[in-house]
């Protein structure tokens, strides 16, 4: 049996790491309309809620 055999499972080789990301204007501009769109959604809906509760 040769000496350099181990046993055991392998670990999985670790994934680089990802650098900081740079972002167009364009997809700024995007990523902050989509908040205020949530951001409104949400309001509506508690609105909502409010109005059922009375």
């Amino acid at each position: 049996m040769p000496l350099n055999v181990q046993g055991g499972k392998k670990k999985p080789l670790k994934a680089a790491k990802k650098g900081p990301v740079e972002m167009t204007e364009e997809e700024k501009a995007f990523k902050k309309e989509m908040a205020e769109k949530k951001k409104a959604e949400e309001e509506a809906k508690q609105k909502l809620l409010k109005a059922k509760k009375k």
